[in-house]
């Protein structure tokens, strides 16, 4: 787990699930006393000061800290303490904090730590009958997971009815790892749900266990379980309520309860279409709530390319919006349920498609309509190679997407998806893919080198796109240099991605430039540090990257001469030329003690071993050679971060027996 904030913010939201997309984890952050003057100074009535957040976070790791250094005889203490307090015939508010202490323990290591018999044992007993409180049974099936797979635990599903319940325990076993307690969470889950009467609790607990099971054993459902939860699936989708849920009533001053408003859409106009997840409502209604979780499985639903059977009427039963049925008269000439389903998956993307064109009125919903258009693509992708029937009603929808995205950055993430689309459908659809390519790989890398999210995506992008590209893998290859600048600037989280990318990047004829390129890796982490720092968003970053700023660099950037090389560094495409640039190492000596580039220099040698491994595979004696002498070369002529020489002069000895 990684240090800071956003460690224990996903931390704490685990321990609150009530939680929102921008709900608050202060009430979690006061249990461990992280929300007192010494963590929250800075911060008053109407807002933070400008340091709050970097002591916020120096807290926070402090806490982490903390909870990692916790010794095996500490953390049996906590245990009796948690173990103690489950005993008591009603556990209070006591409790829940010692599961929330013991919970942050096991949570903050990556190595699992063995708590005891009895402690165990509680845990699980809180998690059967009688009901126990919420937060209090939540706390204990999250410890459990984090200590699985643990031997010898007593807790099953079988009889288990209340769907919240049934969602806890099933979390537990399926975190254990054994397919064959796989199997059996997925038929009693659905045992629950085709017993499930519409007015008894929400269904809605139990879709996450069922997208978990299918994803793990693909062949846990029986073939009418599968069609009956396509048959559902595309209700929820297209059949949702378009009022919204009715408003409290009672009350002195509320004597009647007001009539439910309608659905708006982002841009506060009333909704005239299905719901869908980018549709607005103060209170969402059971089938709404169902319908952004059917929409959240879809794709991985669809992939699994469950089997066909007979349909019913075409809008069946919505009443209780739940999987009771279980018996359907069958009738020809209408679609079988994954037809049907892709049917209805088709209509609700372009539904969102459509939404998206829309001009958001809160920042949070312009975020996710950026995200709905992601997995919009991603499944009308699914649904094109499934049944090429769809490429031809998708090809002027995408189309026009994508001319209207290319001059928008802050829809630059979904120019993946349908880059990914294009080089799949492109040849059928008699679409330019490469030119669509070339935009994507010029643009990306050289704009937002500095999202760690989006470099992660991309690289993956490139990855899961091999296959796909075939003719245009020469584009791949030529863009090197725009990729190598999401290693230089996130080299951390990147080397082991580019280490499995760089035998499709590398052939005889990049492999020179492509070493250079790599050499000079901690240098293009400096230029890229330096042009960030003179962008006009410099002001927008945090305050302590400012202290790294030397007031020569700006000054000694404008040297023509050094244009030129800092042009050529920062490049997007193979210039098939290498250039020297031994006179851009004054101009950035300032940033050679910075973090990230030291951080870079580490992975060098990593990568230089994955260059030379990817090498040996295609090239001949006379190109192995040269290259081994260029290393050995360059050893002495390296951008001076400490250390840094030397690691590479040791690769170069190294390098020198694969010849």
């Amino acid at each position: 787990m990684g240090t800071g904030s956003q460690s224990l913010t996903q931390i704490c939201r685990v321990l609150t699930p009530q939680l929102g997309p921008g709900g608050s984890v202060e009430p979690i952050l006061r249990c461990f006393n992280l929300t007192d003057d010494s963590v929250t100074a800075g911060r008053g009535g109407a807002g933070r000061a400008p340091g709050g957040g970097g002591m916020a976070a120096a807290g926070t790791e402090r806490l982490l800290r903390q909870a990692r250094e916790v010794r095996d005889e500490e953390l049996g203490q906590f245990c009796a303490r948690a173990s103690a307090l489950l005993r008591t015939e009603e556990p209070g508010p006591e409790a829940v904090d010692a599961l929330r202490r013991l919970f942050l323990i096991v949570a903050a290591t990556k190595y699992g730590r063995k708590l005891e018999d009895e402690c165990v044992d509680l845990l699980q007993t809180a998690l059967g009958p009688p009901p126990r409180p919420e937060p209090l049974q939540l706390l204990c099936a999250a410890i459990l997971r984090e200590t699985a797979p643990r031997p010898g635990l007593s807790l099953s599903c079988d009889c288990v009815q209340s769907p919240r319940q049934l969602s806890l325990v099933a979390s537990v076993l399926l975190a254990q790892g054994d397919r064959r307690q796989v199997r059996s969470v997925g038929q009693r889950v659905f045992q629950v749900l085709e017993s499930r009467q519409p007015e008894g609790p929400s269904a809605r607990p139990l879709l996450p266990v069922v997208s978990k099971v299918a994803s793990l054993a693909p062949g846990s459902f029986r073939e009418d379980q599968a069609n009956l939860l396509s048959k559902r699936l595309a209700d929820w989708l297209r059949y949702a309520s378009v009022p919204q849920g009715p408003a409290p009533s009672g009350g002195f001053f509320t004597p009647r309860a007001r009539q439910p408003g309608p659905v708006t859409e982002v841009d506060g106009a009333v909704a005239t279409d299905f719901f869908t997840v980018l549709s607005t409502a103060q209170r969402a209604t059971e089938d709404q709530w169902l319908n952004v979780q059917a929409f959240s499985m879809l794709r991985a639903w669809l992939q699994l390319g469950g089997p066909g059977a007979p349909d019913t009427d075409d809008r069946s039963e919505q009443e209780g919006s739940s999987l009771s049925v279980l018996s359907a008269a069958a009738s020809t000439g209408r679609l079988l349920p994954p037809e049907r389903l892709r049917e209805k998956a088709f209509q609700y993307c372009q539904r969102l498609v459509e939404q998206s064109t829309r001009r958001a009125l809160r920042r949070a919903d312009a975020d996710l309509q950026k995200a709905c258009l992601v997995e919009a693509v991603l499944v009308l992708d699914v649904l094109c190679r499934q049944d090429p029937s769809f490429l031809y009603r998708t090809l002027s929808c995408l189309k026009a997407l994508q001319a209207r995205l290319n001059g928008d950055p802050a829809c630059v993430r979904v120019l993946l998806p349908l880059a990914q689309f294009f080089l799949g459908h492109g040849e059928a659809a008699a679409v330019d893919a490469e030119a669509v390519c070339r935009q994507v790989f010029g643009r990306v890398p050289a704009e937002h080198f500095h999202s760690p999210m989006l470099a992660f995506e991309f690289v993956q992008f490139c990855r899961d796109s091999l296959p796909l590209l075939g003719r245009h893998l020469g584009l791949l290859r030529r863009s090197f240099p725009g990729l190598l600048q999401l290693l230089a600037w996130n080299s951390p989280a990147l080397t082991a991605e580019f280490v499995a990318l760089l035998p499709a990047l590398v052939d005889a004829s990049t492999a020179v430039e492509l070493l250079h390129a790599l050499l000079d890796l901690p240098c293009l982490t400096a230029a890229l540090d330096l042009q960030l720092r003179l962008s006009p968003a410099a002001s927008e970053r945090p305050l302590w990257d400012a202290s790294l700023r030397t007031a020569s660099c700006p000054d000694a950037s404008q040297d023509p001469q050094l244009q030129g090389r800092l042009q050529h560094l920062l490049r997007t495409e193979a210039s098939g030329a290498p250039e020297r640039l031994a006179p851009l190492y004054p101009l950035l000596q300032p940033m050679a003690g910075c973090a990230r580039v030291l951080q870079c220099a580490e992975a060098v040698p990593t990568l230089l071993r994955a260059f030379f491994s990817a090498v040996t595979q295609f090239a001949d004696g006379a190109l192995t050679n040269q290259l081994a002498r260029l290393l050995l070369e360059r050893s002495d002529s390296l951008y001076p971060v400490p250390g840094y020489e030397a690691r590479v002069h040791q690769c170069g000895l190294s390098a020198s027996t694969w010849r």
